[in-house]
């Protein structure tokens, strides 16, 4: 009995929900609220920073539009004897988004708006958004679960999994995405019963356990700016390179796929920033807090908000030029308020470092 149920896990796909007369496509679905949830902590992390959340959801939404379009571009390119129609080109909501091809695009898009921040701000920031990247691979994962795609091959490895039909499926509808395990003319069809590697499966679980991972050292205090860029590009691409060996219906290029290629680049920029980019966060962060920074886009280097330095400059730029003796009756001649520190602020009574 025990043998049995760790022969594989069960699995069916589920490509269409039926809502009333609606059918709704599980892995655009799956795939838009992982884009929202995205651009919603990126701008939600980016207040912190000094980023408006308009302005946020303006970068995001750019960012997703070219990530969705790069990565439906690379995967036509790259599964041209799946396309019969130029609707077959678009038809992004019934699956094939190629990964590679999308983060390139984005970050394409987005770099000219990282290049307008502070060293410092910029790593902070894209601490945040790679966070959000994570979120939306992890959900598009889902999706591809959904519809049936990225198979390995068969296999009677315990946690394999076992296909056993697709749920509640409309007619006319393609209970899977990939009906064959492999390319070729011999390729082995999945029925019902077939038992194969889901690397779709394989890395959902690998992208949530990064996710934990990445949200967990963003909330210490403690972690150097640039400490979750590089621990995303390392380990994305570590979990990605390893998954994409056992793909089976994947175009290659000298033994590899796409996603693959851009992984052996991730690795050793993420183990730059991780050696050398953290390394200088702590000067730019000394740097950055003795001098005064205000308006959109400025740094905001304590995380819980405004504070003044040693010199009474605080970070939205204004300057408490008042004596620290707490003053006295003005002089006379003089008009009230004028050389007595805080008479207008409620708060001067509290002491000099009340703010």
């Amino acid at each position: 009995m025990l043998t049995s149920l760790l022969a594989a896990i069960p699995y069916k796909t589920i490509p269409v929900i039926e809502i009333g007369p609606f059918p709704l496509r599980v892995f655009g679905l799956m795939v838009a609220l992982g884009m929202v949830l995205g651009v919603w902590f990126g701008a939600s992390y980016g207040e912190r920073y000094g980023v408006s959340r308009d302005t946020a959801y303006s970068i995001g939404t750019r960012m997703v539009i070219a990530g969705v379009v790069g990565s439906r571009i690379t995967w036509v390119l790259t599964h041209l004897d799946q396309i019969d129609n130029p609707i077959d080109v678009i038809a992004v909501w019934e699956g094939g988004l190629q990964f590679a091809g999308g983060f390139l695009a984005a970050i394409a898009v987005g770099l000219p708006t990282f290049l307008r921040w502070t060293r410092l701000q910029r790593w902070q920031l894209i601490d945040g958004y790679a966070v959000s990247v994570v979120i939306g691979a992890a959900f598009g994962r889902l999706g591809c679960l959904a519809v049936g795609e990225h198979f390995g091959s068969a296999t009677d490895f315990p946690l394999a999994t076992r296909w056993e039909g697709a749920i509640a499926l409309p007619d006319g509808e393609q209970p899977l995405r990939e009906q064959a395990l492999g390319l070729g003319a011999d390729a082995r069809p999945v029925v019902e019963g077939t038992t194969f590697h889901n690397p779709a499966l394989y890395e959902c679980v690998s992208l949530f356990l990064l996710l934990g991972l990445l949200w967990w050292v963003l909330r210490r205090r403690r972690a150097a700016p640039g400490t979750v860029a590089g621990l995303f590009l390392v380990g994305y691409a570590v979990q990605r390179f390893t998954w994409d060996t056992l793909r089976v219906n994947d175009e290659r290029v000298a033994g590899m796929t796409g996603a693959q290629w851009m992984c052996l680049a991730m690795v050793p920029i993420g183990i730059y920033v991780l050696t050398k980019v953290r390394a200088a966060t702590p000067a730019l962060l000394a740097a950055e807090g003795a001098s005064p920074a205000g308006g959109e886009g400025a740094l905001l280097a304590d995380r819980d908000g405004p504070s003044a330095d040693r010199d009474g400059a605080t970070v939205d730029g204004s300057v408490d030029d008042g004596p620290v003796d707490g003053g006295g009756p003005a002089p006379a001649g003089q008009p009230a308020g004028v050389g007595e520190p805080g008479r207008d602020d409620p708060a001067a009574d509290e002491g000099p470092g009340a703010r």
